[in-house]
């Protein structure tokens, strides 16, 4: 049977979701314990790969499995075994076919910029010193939609086989002291969030135009878009999926 799993962690402590040969990961973590509880080797597959340090508020993964457990005792156990930035919300037995990452119809991700000095969510935020002008920011956020190829947000040297993504939502807004951006596509590159959001500052103190994003994307060049911002302040926030891979 297969079964998805639906989990939230705080990616501090690892490099990232997916397995590594010399560093931890949360994917490992989960299949060492799910491996132990269920006696077989049980390896898992996500619904993406966030990058080291970057969090996760909502993701879920796959497993196939043959022994007989009772779903919410499965939860009880794994959540038992797992450190404290690692929860395990719920397990669902879903069609045999349904996969955690190709049937993913949409992925939303936030990330918070702390406009004032915190000593409660420097953590969780990136504390930016400087003056951003959000209006210029939103209207750099819609420029977004205008485009599918972003290779310039992309890290380089990437297995990818395109770089169309498809934006679906894109804008901030302003929360108490801090900036939320969220963004939602169907599917992501490795590092675009954090390369938009970077290029956005930039739009934001006025060290580029908004028409500049323009040219920026369309040089499909990852040296002429922004910084990365720390993956600190980057959290997973929603994988959608259809209603039909369930049973």
């Amino acid at each position: 049977m297969r079964y998805f799993i639906e989990l939230s962690y705080n990616g501090k402590a690892y490099h990232g979701w997916q397995n590594q040969p010399k560093a931890i990961s949360v994917q490992e973590v989960i299949e060492k314990g799910l491996s132990l509880i269920l006696k077989e080797d049980t390896p898992i597959v996500g619904a993406g790969r966030t990058d080291t340090g970057v969090h996760a508020m909502q993701m879920f993964a796959h497993f196939d499995s043959d022994m007989s457990f009772e779903e919410s005792d499965l939860v009880f156990k794994l959540n038992s075994f797992l450190p404290n930035d690692i929860a395990i919300h719920s397990i669902l037995k879903v069609k045999p076919d349904a996969h955690a990452r190709f049937d993913a119809t949409s992925r939303t991700y936030l990330y918070r910029i702390a406009t004032s000095k915190n000593a409660f969510n420097f953590d969780h935020a990136y504390y930016f010193t400087k003056h951003l002008d959000i209006d210029r920011m939103n209207e750099a956020a819609k420029v977004l939609f205008q485009y599918q190829d972003f290779q310039c947000f992309s890290k380089t040297n990437t297995d990818v086989k395109t770089y169309h993504c498809k934006i679906m939502e894109a804008a901030w807004t302003i929360k108490n002291d801090e900036l939320h951006f969220v963004i939602k596509a169907d599917r992501f590159l490795r590092n675009m969030v954090r390369a938009i959001v970077g290029t956005m500052v930039n739009i934001g103190v006025g060290k580029i135009e908004v028409i500049d994003l323009h040219a920026i994307i369309q040089s499909k060049n990852r040296s002429e878009a922004g910084y990365s911002v720390p993956a600190h302040a980057l959290y997973l926030t929603k994988v959608d999926y259809s209603k039909e891979i369930v049973f």
